[in-house]
C-alpha cells in the first residue's frame, strides 16, 4: 500500500471513530427508557424524579457543549476528544454500579460532560480529516449525520435487550469497553496538534451561558411535570434567560470570549443553526411519540418497538450516505434544507391521522417513511453549512454551537409538543383513544415547528450558487 493509500485510509478509520462518538452521545440519550422502572424500584427513585436519569445527562451535555468546543479548539481536538472518552467511562461506571439516586445522577452528569468535549471535538476532528477535499467532506458528513438516528434507535433496541437478557446497569456499563478501544487505536487514526486559536478559557462566561442554558432547559422539562404558569417554571426560565443575557453581555466585553460573537457574521451560519434547532424541536418529539404510540396504543413491547423503528432508521441512514451528498453538489445547500424540513412537515402530517385501531404498517411505517426521508434530505446540508461557514481556527466553536443548537432544540421542542399532548389527552394511560388524540396532536405540533423552520430557511438562508459549499 503506497503512503498515499494508507492515509486515506487512516481518515476513514479516523471517520469510524467519529461517526461512533456521535452515535454514542445518541445512544446514551435514550438506550435507559426501557429501564427506568427497574432503576426506580432497586435505586428508590419517585416518579417525580425519575425523570432526572434524563435530565442530568441532556441538561449537562447542552450546557458545556460551548465550552467543550472552545477547550477543543485552545487545547487541541484529539486530546479534548479522548478526555471526553475518559469522562464518560468514569460517569458510565459511576452510574452503572450506583446504590441510590445521589451517585446515578452524578454519573449521568459525568456522561453528559464527557459527551459534551467528544461531539465538539468529533466535528472539528471530521473538518481536519475531510475539509481539503469538498466531496469527501460531504461523504464524511453524510457518514457521521447518520451515525445520530442510528444511535437513538439503537439505544431504545439495545436497551430493551440488555434490560430484559441482562439487567439496568450494563446500558451504562457497555461504554467502557467502547471507551477503552476508541482510546487504544485513536491515536494513530485522528489527526494531532491545534488550529491555530490561542487565549485562555473564559471561566465567567463559560458558567454564566452553562448555568443559564441548564435552567432554561430545567424550566422547560419540568414545566411538563409542574405545569407552565408554576412559579418554578418561570423562575428557571427567567433565571436563564438573564443568564444568557448576562453571557452575551461578557462576551461583547471581553477580550477573549467563550464566543466570539461576530462568528454570526459567516454568511448563513445563523440560518444554519437556526435549521439544526428546528429538525431537533420536530423530530425528537416525532421519534418520542411515535414509540409511544407503538407500546401504549398498539401493545408493542419495549423490543418490537425497537425493532419497528429500524426500517426509518434505514432510511435515514441511507439517504444521508447516498442521496444527499448528491442533491448537495447538485442543487447547493439550501434548497434539500427547504425540502427536507417541508416532507418532514408532510409525513407527520400524515401521523396525525393515526388510529386508536390502527396498525403498524397503515399508522406508523409508512408515515414514518416520508419523516425519515425529510430529516435525512435536511439534517446534513444544515450541519455541513454550520460547521464550514465558520474559520478553521475555530472550528470547535462551530461544532460547540450546532450541537447547542440541535440539543436545546430538542429539549425544547419536546417541552412544548408534549405539552400540547398532555393538553389532547397524552396523560389518560387507560385511554386509548384519548392516548391517540392527544399523540395526533403532538405530530401536528411537530409538524408545525418543521414547516416554520422550512419557511424561516427560505427567507433567511442566502446561500444561492450550488458551489457554495463545495469550493471551500
Amino acid at each position: 500500500m503506497t503512503s498515499s493509500n494508507a492515509r486515506n485510509a487512516s481518515r476513514w478509520w479516523g471517520l469510524t471513530l467519529i461517526a461512533l462518538a456521535q452515535f454514542m452521545v445518541i445512544m446514551d440519550a435514550s438506550i435507559i427508557g426501557v429501564a427506568l422502572p427497574q432503576m426506580q424500584s432497586d435505586l428508590g427513585f419517585t416518579p417525580n424524579t425519575l425523570s432526572w436519569v434524563f435530565n442530568a445527562y441532556v441538561i449537562t451535555l447542552g450546557g458545556l457543549l460551548l465550552l467543550g468546543g472552545r477547550l477543543s479548539d485552545l487545547y487541541g481536538p484529539r486530546k479534548m476528544f479522548a478526555t471526553g472518552w475518559v469522562i464518560l467511562g468514569i460517569g458510565s461506571i459511576v452510574a452503572g454500579f450506583a446504590g441510590n439516586v445521589t451517585v446515578e445522577l452524578l454519573g449521568r452528569v459525568l456522561q453528559g460532560a464527557g459527551s459534551a468535549l467528544i461531539a465538539p471535538a468529533a466535528l472539528t476532528l471530521l473538518m481536519m480529516l475531510f475539509g481539503s477535499k469538498p466531496k469527501e467532506l460531504t461523504k464524511a458528513m453524510a457518514f457521521y449525520g447518520a451515525a445520530a438516528p442510528a444511535g437513538g434507535t439503537a439505544g431504545v433496541f439495545l436497551g430493551g435487550i440488555i434490560t430484559e437478557f441482562a439487567s439496568w446497569p450494563w446500558v451504562f456499563l457497555i461504554n467502557v469497553p467502547i471507551a477503552v478501544v476508541v482510546l487504544l487505536v485513536m491515536w494513530k487514526a485522528l489527526p494531532g496538534g491545534k488550529l491555530g486559536a490561542r487565549g485562555s478559557v473564559d471561566v465567567i462566561g463559560a458558567l454564566t451561558v452553562t448555568l443559564g442554558l441548564a435552567a432554561l432547559v430545567y424550566g422547560i422539562v419540568r414545566a411538563e411535570v409542574v405545569g407552565w404558569i408554576a412559579a418554578e417554571t418561570w423562575i428557571a426560565i427567567g433565571s436563564g434567560v438573564v443568564l444568557l443575557i448576562l453571557f452575551v453581555i461578557i462576551q461583547r466585553m471581553k477580550s477573549e470570549p467563550l464566543m466570539r460573537l461576530s462568528i454570526f457574521r459567516s454568511p448563513n451560519l445563523g440560518a444554519a443553526n437556526l435549521a439544526q434547532v428546528m429538525l431537533g424541536a420536530a423530530w425528537v418529539p416525532m421519534w418520542f411519540f411515535l414509540n409511544l404510540y407503538l407500546q401504549q396504543v398498539l401493545g408493542f413491547t419495549a423490543f418490537p418497538a425497537g425493532a419497528a423503528l429500524l426500517p426509518m432508521t434505514i432510511l435515514i441512514m441511507i439517504g444521508m450516505i447516498a442521496l444527499a451528498p448528491r442533491i448537495i453538489a447538485k442543487f447547493g445547500p439550501k434548497m434539500p434544507i427547504v425540502l427536507g424540513l417541508t416532507i418532514l412537515a408532510a409525513g407527520l402530517g400524515w401521523m396525525t391521522f393515526i388510529r386508536a385501531d390502527g396498525n403498524y404498517w397503515v399508522d406508523a411505517f409508512a408515515p414514518s417513511l416520508v419523516v425519515a426521508f425529510g430529516q435525512a434530505l435536511a439534517f446534513i446540508p444544515s450541519l455541513q453549512t454550520a460547521i464550514s461557514s465558520a474559520p478553521p481556527e475555530e472550528g470547535g466553536l462551530a461544532s460547540g454551537i450546532v450541537n447547542t443548537s440541535y440539543q436545546v432544540g430538542s429539549a425544547i421542542g419536546l417541552a412544548i409538543v408534549s405539552a400540547v399532548a398532555a393538553g389532547f389527552g397524552a396523560s389518560q394511560l387507560d385511554d386509548h383513544t384519548a392516548l391517540t388524540e392527544g399523540y395526533s396532536a403532538a405530530f401536528f405540533g411537530a409538524g408545525i415547528i418543521a414547516l416554520l423552520g422550512a419557511v424561516l430557511t427560505l427567507f433567511l438562508f442566502r446561500t444561492k450558487p450550488a458551489e457554495a459549499l463545495l469550493t471551500r
